[in-house]
């Protein structure tokens, strides 16, 4: 039965839990596109393009952000009531803390369970579109993209480096362009300087370059006669096509499956079919193998009691072969020996990568369900934080809030790092940040039921206060003897 002490919490809860939420959200969604600013700025987007670009990146870091909106506004809400003696009436009233803390349990739960589901199905979905308008972005190139001593491949058929680009971003020096032949040696333009600038409609790239030289091969591919030219210029106009710069969008099932697009039962069937997938490598192995040893068709029941011939003293088997036979043998010998060691790397090869790929899979699974835990685990110790600090507002909260998640994304970055190194196994380094926190949230709700003063600043003026007068204590009785032996000595002469 929900009381109003109940109904008190949850709405205590609710604003601070909103406004963290988004605050947060619009952090994660600025920090995205400080990473990748380099490939979005100056790509003539529309506003449409832009919004939904920003929908499905803020759609995929819901489930990072929920966490940390429930850590801060939990950290809030019972320091609000605590720095308002709300906290202290409730319990003198009887009610322990436990039982206060119990209505914003069940929301937490409530919240894990929309963080699964979010993370679940809507999350594979925005990141799949996500990641296909983002490479749509990033292939959609900038005319003014070319820098400074980088050789620049993104225009199709072309290879351009500029030594120097001059302030206004249109007068540039010591280019060099490369020219895509398929036929013969690719075609080279080299000059000392020159201007660069798009064409009104946006198709065209142009180059007038001065003072440089062309270099070309012409003639048939397939004959050794062909003919080099060189031809130095003062000026020369060179245009490339932009066609393939527009913003186009590209079918989504070349990323469909990837991990990240992936739901937990999409997952569960791609780990079972890498599991049956490397289970069955070493039976293919060694049919490959006996495809090279062509001698083991020979073995028969009778092939085992042959007694071996003893070898002589200093002799090889090289020695035993007669001549003619001997570099047959020999050559036919390294050569199958060398087909086995490409068949085995060949297979490692692939074997390590479906390694990968299973730990990857795994790492995405278990993390739509760590993801969605560390919702309630944050409350654990965002709940009983809040009742000891008993500071309200936004500040001190939101110190202590930044600090337990970079601990728990810290914790769970490493994790994931260790998984994928081979260095945990997946049910232990994705649930890290789980099997250290919950302890420490565990330990905070006890000194929160035993009104700890484990972060009040009083205590701790109070302790050292203490300590201090303690460290004084034999000095002040070493200055009282003193004056009374200096008191006592004129007492005397008096």
């Amino acid at each position: 039965m929900i009381k109003k002490l109940d109904i008190l919490v949850i709405k205590a809860f609710i604003g601070p839990f909103i406004a963290t939420f988004f605050i947060t959200l619009f952090v994660l969604v600025m920090q995205f596109f400080w990473l990748y600013i380099d490939d979005i700025v100056g790509k003539d987007l529309d506003f449409i393009t832009i919004g939904k670009f920003i929908s499905y990146v803020s759609a995929t870091l819901v489930t990072l952000a929920l966490p940390l909106a429930v850590l801060l506004s939990s950290i809030m809400t019972f320091g609000n009531l605590g720095e308002t003696f709300e906290l202290v009436a409730i319990k003198s009233a009887g009610i322990p803390l436990l039982r206060f803390m119990q209505p914003l349990f069940i929301v937490s739960l409530l919240i894990c369970g929309i963080a699964f589901l979010f993370n679940n199905n809507i999350g594979p979905v925005a990141t799949l579109k996500m990641r296909t308008m983002q490479y749509d972005i990033i292939v959609a190139k900038p005319a003014f993209d070319i820098k400074e001593g980088i050789f620049y491949d993104r225009i199709d058929g072309y290879v351009i480096k500029i030594g120097k680009k001059e302030k206004d971003g249109s007068t540039i020096k010591n280019v060099i362009i490369y020219e895509q032949n398929y036929n013969l040696q690719d075609n080279l333009i080299v000059a000392d300087k020159g201007k660069m600038n798009v064409t009104a409609d946006k198709k065209f790239l142009e180059f007038n370059l001065q003072d440089g030289w062309m270099y070309q091969e012409k003639g048939n591919h397939l004959s050794l006669n062909t003919e080099f030219i060189r031809l130095g210029f003062k000026d020369y106009k060179k245009v490339l096509d932009l066609s393939s710069f527009k913003l186009t969008k590209s079918d989504e099932n070349q990323f469909k499956g990837n991990y990240q697009m992936l739901n937990m039962k999409q997952l569960g069937v791609a780990i079972d079919s890498l599991k049956k997938t490397q289970n069955n490598y070493s039976k293919k192995i060694m049919g490959d193998l006996k495809y090279f040893a062509g001698f083991e068709k020979y073995l028969d029941s009778n092939w085992s009691k042959i007694k071996p011939q003893p070898v002589p003293k200093n002799k090889t088997f090289s020695d035993l072969l007669p001549d003619s036979a001997r570099k047959r043998v020999v050559e036919q010998s390294n050569s199958i020996v060398n087909s086995m060691k490409s068949t085995i790397e060949s297979s490692a090869l692939l074997f390590d990568n479906d390694e990968k790929n299973l730990r990857l899979n795994q790492i995405a699974w278990h993390s739509k369900l760590t993801m969605s835990i560390a919702c309630l685990v944050l409350f654990l110790i965002g709940a009983p934080l809040g009742s000891i600090i008993r500071k309200g507002g936004i500040g001190l909260p939101l110190i202590f809030s930044v600090i337990f998640f970079v601990v728990f994304y810290l914790l769970n970055n490493y994790g994931t790092k260790f998984v994928k190194e081979e260095v945990l196994l997946p049910i232990s380094g994705m649930w890290l940040a789980t099997f250290i926190l919950v302890p420490i949230g565990i330990f905070l709700t006890y000194k929160a039921l035993n009104d700890s003063q484990l972060f009040n600043k009083e205590f701790y003026y109070r302790f050292l206060k203490r300590a201090r007068l303690i460290k004084d204590k034999p000095q002040q009785k070493k200055i009282i003897a003193e004056a009374a032996e200096v008191e006592n000595n004129s007492t005397l002469n008096i």
